[in-house]
């Protein structure tokens, strides 16, 4: 190998210059020829133990050169520290600028954030706001009670006596296929004119109700004609509690028979596809129809089961998960001859999103074989009801069994597991089309508290896996008072776009009796509820005076967060609420673990813990203190916390009173002012009730600049505190431009701009130019540079930011910079805060250039000498890059700087995409930790839908066997053809389970999913530090050493000489979960703690139990039926018939 030339310099290396000009710095020439290409990819080495301490080394076969010692590669990183510590110094202003809020002292107070008073007050006002809802709920629950009881049954009532605004009929008649168009419909339905409402964010009426009536029911049945009957009178109610809270949002009656009435009447929001809301599977309606169930639910797969049968089956099961929330536990098993759960779960297991996913990718497999045996189905069932050893839910008990038929009873299971008390009720479904004798299935149902359902096809499902709840809902009636508790939901989307909310939730029960003596009814007419939008409980909570990193947030019984600023789900699902656990939402410890269960039992608590947090990016993990403060809102399930960084328990609060000052200092504001001042980005905060919000920040200060001009900081519609603080922040920063930076020149020290931002609001970039290039976000609390820069020490850096699928940065003069931040920490009074932060902007490639000769053995200016045939001398980072790689790597793993040219373009990128088996050494070498989370809020692309044997992809044919019974057509085998044909038209499969994309979200371009993230930060080594990467003749020298001060890593290295080995490469870009994160498996063996609610009606001695089950929905006529299959066989459009799924006499 030829020796190359190599730098000779002093052995023991002068003093370094603090903040240099640019040394020798002549005309630059343009990117393109400093950068050769990249060439090939780097080879990868395997790792051995690192030597602590290595003696001086010589590459074989030369002597005229060294890896540099340790000594020499820690006085380069003395001059690098020195080089930084003096730019920030000159041109960061940290020190001025604490002179100037000392000099401004009289302009502002210092105020504390007392944490107990502070969350106590906000769990008050929280308190209050809930409360007033509740008592608009009880006032609707009531006045429901009695209209139903005053009203009369009408046996001959007719559609043209109702009228009612048909909040689809707008949908409907611009739909020439819609279903009411065909059939001509003759409902008397009311055409509104609507105001637009923001609080809404719809077209609303406040002079009527809405009503929506779920696709598969007929509107013209004589059940639903006598609910709309009785439901009209709600509407004076309905207006009379607007009256009395005027923030009252959606306010909604669902009905058990699945009619929803809604006030303010607004257009119902139709799906792209056929619309399947059903008020009866809402979040809302579920929690307050009953208490909590463990629930079991058995398959039979034995022989006789099969093709339609099995899939009406899987489809079934699929429904009824879906009716079940997050209070619940489930567990699915198949059954022939021996039972077997259809999933990896062996107990009861949380019907939360991610559990019902596993169950219903699991049916899909499920296989016919075998015998019939009841026994073992039912005695499996029993068993896992019994299990005390397992979290549950502790209340309604309950066995869910989908069959053909079958002769045996199994009395004897039921003598030994669940008479004579019955604690367990059965329910029993026949499904598919069959002559079996449903005697025996109608008798397990009706012996066991329970009831028997038909599902012959597939427009049955929804309706018969949902009336189970109807017999759930009884003991809640016959308890009466004691029953009618409001109780608060999760957060879940709502449907008619009010965002995110959460619902209060009140049953409805049927006081009807049939004469006098008789027994009193055990119907629930249905659930009242109202809506609170999240955003009016943000409202009540303080945000600016806790500083960027302080928050508050509430979590519920489950431990779900009801508040929180990681609660921002990218999609949501309208038939599932939104769950993010408060140990996802934030990164999980023990210390949050003990927080979480003590806010979950109701209790009060403080705690200051060290913990890690993500940054705003997610590219990097700080580990910090926090306070947390929490407390119990009372009257609710929920539980207030409150989060606050040490620094965070100070705020300023400015005192501008001298309007002819408030004037000076507001003129800094305007665009006129930036050319002398530097331009100034304002945060778009809610200064005022009539400010105009915009996403462009120079149209937003325009908005603001033209309001200021109308009124005053002290005027009643704005906030003061905001609009002080604004004002101040705008002055001091100004006086920073005139006692700092406007006498310096950047470019000397090749810098592209200096800033400041503060809590105020105000960030301001110099000189003007500058904020071209500009990029963070005007939000200081938004910006995660100010964030990180408040809860680190020292300079923090941070290179742009670059995805490795995207084309690397393209380098021209002067506009790629990295950002160099530091907070200014104020001491007042012994009172210490940081309402500031300061920085610089490098110019990337000037600096890259510096770097070289600050980690080079040049003393000064002199130009660098070369190593003789006979002198020894060490290789350093500038004239030796060809064979020594110097780097700055920041604390999350990302590359800084680079003394390769060809790596310039790769700044911002993680490290090991630029040298994989290097990063996996200093990883190995404890100076980085790696930490893995799962983001469980994320959307993905729709993946391609597999064929899991769910469905065919046509519709069911009748064969010529059933064309000549007559049993068949006078069976609902032709009805069920073309519902059949109904949803298979509008499905992919009509079988799917998961039938989200059709239950009215648009956004079917996107669904949710799990990511997996992982983020990189300092290890426990701080000490410099020599190892060596070995490999053959292919080993490494490296020496890595933390810079004081500083989020950098400076790393001196050996550059690979062969491409023979290979290591693991880490990785750190966000990952998709095909299994959605954690092993599901392994998460419910260790659930985390939850309670359920406090209150459970699972038994009343009075309950009349002799109604307990029915056939399938009223046959349609053999006229019309044999008229539909003529329709179906001529390929005529069909027009359906009227169908009615209950039968409920109200």
């Amino acid at each position: 190998m030829a020796v190359p030339a190599w730098t000779c310099g002093a052995s023991r290396p002068g003093p370094a210059p603090t903040a240099l000009p640019w040394p020798g710095r002549g005309p630059r020439p343009g990117p393109g020829a400093r950068r050769p290409p990249s060439g090939p990819p780097r080879p990868l080495s395997l790792l051995l133990p690192p030597l602590l301490l290595l003696p001086l080394l010589a590459a074989p076969g030369a002597s005229a050169y060294s890896f540099p010692q340790q000594h020499t590669m820690q006085h380069w990183a003395r001059r690098l520290e020195q080089e930084i510590d003096g730019v920030m110094r000159i041109f960061g202003g940290v020190q001025q600028l604490r002179e100037i809020y000392k000099d401004n002292r009289n302009l502002f107070e210092v105020q504390e954030n007392e944490p107990q008073k502070l969350v106590e007050k906000v769990a008050g006002d929280i308190e209050s706001l809930l409360d007033r809802k509740v008592r608009a709920l009880k006032r609707l629950a009531d006045a429901a009670e009695n209209f139903q009881k005053a009203h009369r049954w009408q046996d001959n009532i007719k559609e043209e006596d109702i009228l009612y605004y048909d909040a689809k009929a707008d949908a409907e008649l611009d739909d020439p296929e819609s279903e009411d168009v065909e059939r001509g419909s003759k409902v008397s339905t009311l055409r509104l004119d609507f105001v637009e409402d923001s609080n809404f964010k719809n077209k609303v009426n406040y002079s009527y109700t809405a009503v929506q009536i779920p696709t598969d029911i007929y509107k013209g049945s004589t059940v639903i004609l006598n609910e709309l009957n009785w439901t009209e009178a709600l509407e004076n109610v309905f207006i009379e509690n607007r009256r009395q809270d005027p923030t009252l949002l959606w306010q909604v009656f669902g009905s058990a028979t699945g009619v929803t009435r809604y006030y303010p009447a607004t257009p119902w929001r139709a799906p792209k596809k056929i619309d399947l809301y059903d008020v009866r599977r809402r979040p809302w309606y579920i929690q307050g129809a009953s208490s909590p169930k463990d629930m079991v639910i058995i398959v039979d797969v034995s022989g006789s089961v099969s093709g339609l049968t099995l899939k009406l089956m899987k489809t079934s099961v699929c429904e009824m998960l879906d009716t079940l929330s997050d209070d619940d536990y489930v567990n699915v098993a198949s059954f022939n001859e021996k039972a077997q759960p259809v999933s990896c779960f062996t107990h009861l297991v949380q019907a939360n999103v991610r559990n019902k996913k596993v169950f219903k990718e699991a049916v899909q497999g499920m296989v016919a074989k075998g015998t019939t045996g009841y026994k073992a189905g039912f005695e499996y069932a029993f068993d896992q009801l019994q299990n005390s050893n397992i979290t549950r839910a502790n209340c309604n008990k309950m066995i869910m069994m989908f069959t053909d038929g079958g002769e045996d009873r199994v009395q004897d299971v039921f003598e030994k597991y669940n008479w004579p008390n019955r604690t367990v009720r059965v329910f029993t479904f026949s499904v598919g089309q069959h002559n079996y004798d449903v005697t025996p299935l109608q008798w397990m149902a009706c012996a066991n508290k329970g009831y028997y359902f038909e599902i012959p096809s597939i427009g049955a499902i929804r309706i018969n896996t949902q009336e189970y709840l109807d017999v759930l809902g009884r003991p809640m009636v016959l308890a009466g008072k004691e029953a009618k508790q409001v109780q608060w939901t999760n957060v879940y989307e709502d449907a008619l776009g009010l965002g995110l909310v959460v619902t209060g939730t009140l049953p409805v029960f049927n006081l009807t009796q049939d004469g006098p003596g008789e027994k009193k009814n055990q119907l629930i007419l249905g659930v009242m509820g109202i809506d609170v939008a999240l955003n009016d409980i943000k409202r009540l909570t303080p945000n600016y005076t806790l500083g960027a990193n302080g928050y508050v947030f509430a979590i519920d019984l489950n431990g779900y967060v009801l508040l929180h600023p990681n609660l921002k789900p990218q999609t949501t699902n309208f038939r599932e609420p939104v769950t993010l656990d408060f140990l996802d939402a934030e990164l999980e410890d023990e210390n949050k673990e003990e927080i979480r269960r003590s806010m979950i039992d109701g209790n009060k608590g403080h705690k200051q813990i060290r913990t890690l947090v993500k940054s705003l990016d997610e590219r990097y993990v700080d580990e910090v203190v926090r306070n947390y403060t929490w407390v119990p809102i009372r009257s609710t399930n929920y539980s207030l916390g409150l989060v606050l960084p040490p620094y965070s328990t100070f705020y300023l609060q400015a005192n501008l009173s001298d309007q002819i000052l408030q004037v000076k200092y507001f003129e800094f504001l305007l665009p006129s002012s930036f050319e002398s001042e530097g331009h100034v980005f304002i945060a778009p905060r809610e200064y005022c009730k009539d400010l105009n919000a915009s996403d462009n920040n120079t149209e937003f200060l325009k908005n603001f600049i033209e309001l200021m001009e109308k009124v005053t900081p002290d005027s009643k519609q704005c906030n003061n505190f905001l609009l002080h603080n604004l004002i101040l922040d705008t002055g001091i920063t100004q006086q920073l431009v005139e006692r700092v930076w406007r006498d310096q020149d950047l470019n000397t020290y090749s810098l592209l701009a200096v800033f400041a931002a503060t809590d105020g609001g105000i960030t301001r970039v110099f000189p003007n130019k500058a904020a071209e290039d500009w990029t963070e976000n005007p939000e200081p609390f938004n910006a995660s540079f100010y964030r990180r820069s408040l809860d680190n020490y020292g300079y923090i850096f941070k290179p742009p930011h670059q995805d490795a699928l995207l084309r690397p940065l393209e380098l021209e003069n002067d506009t790629v910079g990295i950002l160099v931040s530091t907070a200014v920490e104020l001491s007042l009074g012994g009172r210490t805060l940081r309402p500031a932060v300061v920085g610089v902007k490098l110019d990337l490639e000037a600096w890259a250039e510096k770097f070289k000769v600050l980690a080079s053995n040049r003393t000064h200016q002199d130009q660098p000498q070369k190593c003789g045939p006979s002198s020894h001398c060490e290789m350093d980072c500038e004239v030796n890059n060809e064979d020594l790689l110097c780097v700055l790597i920041d604390d999350g793993g990302f590359l800084v700087l680079s003394n390769q040219n060809h790596q310039w373009d790769q700044v911002g990128r993680f490290f090991s995409e630029v040298d994989a088996n290097l990063m996996l050494a200093l990883y190995n070498n404890s100076f980085y930790t790696r930490k893995e989370s799962y983001d469980y809020q994320a959307a993905c692309a729709p993946q391609p839908p597999g064929n899991l044997g769910a469905a065919p992809r046509g519709v069911f044919v009748p064969t010529i066997a059933d064309f000549l019974n007559l049993a068949w057509w006078t069976s609902a085998a032709a009805w069920s053809l073309f519902q059949q044909l109904l949803y298979g038209l509008i499905y992919h499969s009509w079988f799917q389970a998961d039938s989200a994309e059709a239950e009215g979200s648009p956004e079917a371009r996107e669904s949710s999913c799990v990511m997996k993230q992982t983020q990189y930060y300092f290890g426990s080594v701080n000490a410099s530090y020599n190892a060596i990467i070995d490999c053959g003749n292919c080993s490494r020298l490296f020496h890595a050493q933390r810079l004081t001060n500083t989020n950098l890593l400076f790393v001196v290295a050996e550059k690979p000489l062969c491409s023979q080995c290979e290591a693991g490469r880490l990785l750190q870009k966000e990952t998709h979960c095909p299994a959605d994160g954690p092993e599901q498996c392994e998460l419910v063996q260790r659930p985390r703690y939850r309670r359920g609610p406090h209150i459970c009606f699972d038994y009343n001695a009075t309950e009349d139990t002799s109604d307990c089950g029915r056939g399938a929905s009223f046959p349609p006529s053999l006229g019309v039926l044999v008229s539909l299959q003529l329709l179906l066989l001529l390929g005529l459009p069909p027009r359906p018939q009227p169908q009615v799924h209950a039968s409920r006499r109200l």
